[in-house]
């Protein structure tokens, strides 16, 4: 069926393109924000290999924003399963390290959550099951449609507008066209969006190389109820590491190799064999040969057409941080086209997603690459041995490990730390520290997200913030009628909240203005301007600081 371009029932408000966690993400956001969403999925079925295992704290925080926290924390692994990791020589040989962390039970019954830095810890989830909860909430919501078998042949760029060329599985050879105001290519690795604008990556195209086997398994899951953890690394011939998918029966062995090895020649029952300590009985369901990179797209950005997730960066998975870093580009974009969408804010605003997004998926880069590095490093064969010797070795390993692993698997900075300082859209900002695993500050700054704190009423700072921009006030005695006028003027949506005293350490101004994403705009007290400022943080000009 050949439609005429801009017919009514082709006007498409945001094209998204691909159906993976960023693109779902950004498609939920942005049909709770008002924003009508088309959604095109080349694919008819997932993949049957597990992707990410990890959805990040700060993940976790913008899916309690979209209401879908509790139900993806109580998915994946069974509640009770703990979300430890191992170190071993082999599954059944000698342990070395551990690093013991709480289940999902624990988390959604709260124990220590006084201590924590965030209203929502990380939770280990493979895509297998994190994707059709999103495909689910993506199907319910008004303004939002989405078509699996429907590919994108071709983008036509306007002035005002894209022509999107998509084909549809059910008609081949048959094509219709969108007409949209947006479009998104959340299309991964191999992006055809990205191929349309003839944006490439830049960086290393070769960090590591994997052999994945997806495997069912009962032993396996015998074996490891003897001391459950979440993931299982080991030290035969290559450093493996077995994760567990269900708790139970399914499996992914991820084996690393050097960059210029032939992973063609690696038999995986070999692979699976040298990591468990022996045969154990199993059935392959799927078996993933790839090449871990440190790749970012020379642009996110022409014209009306965006780049996100893995069309826009490609690194080598430690800690999820590839998925995981898309969400964020999704939180990010999501509300930037939501307000051109709506008018309060210029198309010029648009330009700021890249110049946010590009640096932090840079850093990204870079640290994911050095922790892969530090944790592939090479490990002495003196492990395995029996006697004095092999506990000598072990024990100069684990000591490596207890510094290397831990901000790893709870990398504060990665999903706290990174941070939008230098955009034209903060006021204040300040040059600020490369991103790393570890360095967070529970304390607010410009271009950071907003720490969280409990309040005395059980919520989160982070619960109480508006939908769009909100206006933190910590000193009642500082009028806010000032900025209540100038929003009403400039039609910047704004919500004010009151918070009780006693956290100055926290917050550390007497008015915070948070973005729509949750992170600080600008800080300061009875002297803001707030036409001045509203006016830049909305992209249509540049506040003066007093």
């Amino acid at each position: 069926m050949n439609d005429e371009a801009g017919s009514h029932e082709n006007r498409v408000g945001v094209l998204v393109v691909g159906a993976g966690p960023t693109g779902l993400t950004l498609a939920i956001d942005l049909a709770r924000r008002g924003v009508p969403c088309h959604v095109v999925e080349a694919t008819t079925e997932r993949p049957v290999n597990p992707r990410c295992n990890t959805t990040s704290a700060r993940s976790m925080e913008i899916f309690r924003r979209l209401g879908i926290a509790d139900e993806i924390r109580r998915s994946g692994l069974p509640e009770d399963h703990p979300s430890s990791v191992q170190y071993r020589t082999t599954l059944r040989g000698e342990e070395i390290f551990r690093l013991d962390l709480p289940s999902a039970a624990e988390v959604l019954a709260g124990v220590g959550r006084d201590s924590w830095p965030t209203p929502e810890p990380q939770h280990r989830i493979s895509q297998l099951f994190l994707e059709p909860i999103l495909e689910r909430h993506a199907r319910e919501l008004p303004g939002l449609t989405l078509e699996r078998g429907t590919r994108l042949i071709e983008l036509r760029r306007h002035v005002d507008h894209v022509e999107a060329v998509v084909e549809s599985g059910e008609h081949e050879g048959a094509t219709r066209v969108l007409r949209c105001d947006h479009v998104v290519g959340c299309d991964g690795p191999h992006s055809a969006v990205r191929r349309q604008l003839g944006i490439r990556y830049q960086g290393v195209d070769a960090i590591r190389k994997f052999v994945s086997t997806f495997v069912r398994s009962p032993e396996l899951g015998r074996l490891a109820a003897r001391d459950r953890a979440w993931t299982y690394w080991t030290y035969g011939r290559s450093l493996a590491s077995l994760i567990a998918i269900d708790g139970d029966e399914l499996w992914l062995h991820h084996v690393a190799f050097d960059p210029d090895h032939d992973t063609d020649g690696e038999d995986p029952e070999r692979l699976l064999r040298e990591a468990v300590g022996g045969p154990v009985e199993h059935e392959v369901l799927g078996v993933v040969r790839w090449t871990g990179r440190q790749l970012v797209a020379e642009r996110y950005r022409d014209g009306r057409v965006f780049l996100a997730g893995d069309a826009a960066h490609l690194w080598i998975p430690v800690g999820g941080f590839g998925m995981n870093a898309g969400i964020q580009d999704a939180a990010t974009l999501g509300w930037m086209l939501a307000a051109v969408h709506h008018g309060w804010a210029p198309p010029d605003l648009l330009a700021a997603y890249e110049s946010e997004r590009k640096p932090v998926g840079e850093q990204f880069a870079g640290a994911v690459a050095s922790a892969a590095r530090a944790s592939l490093a090479e490990v002495s064969p003196d492990i395995h041995l029996a006697g004095p010797e092999g506990e000598r070795a072990r024990a100069a390993l684990a000591d490596r490990l207890a510094v290397t692993e831990p901000h790893r698997y709870s990398p504060d900075g990665f999903s706290f730390g990174y941070h939008y300082a230098g955009s034209p859209l903060v006021v204040g900002g300040e040059e600020q520290p490369v991103i790393s695993m570890g360095d967070y500050q529970e304390r607010a700054r410009v271009g950071f997200r907003l720490p969280h704190a409990w309040l005395p009423d059980g919520r989160s700072v982070l619960d109480v913030l508006g939908p769009d921009f909100t206006l933190l006030r910590t000193d009642t005695g500082v009028d806010v009628e000032s900025w209540i006028e100038a929003a009403g003027e400039q039609k910047v949506p704004l919500t004010v909240v009151d918070l009780p005293a006693g956290l100055p350490d926290r917050y550390p101004a007497a008015l915070l203005l948070v973005r729509p994403d949750q992170h600080v705009a600008w800080m300061g007290g009875a002297d803001g301007r707030p036409d001045e400022l509203l006016q830049t943080v909305t992209g249509r000009g540049a506040a003066h600081q007093r």
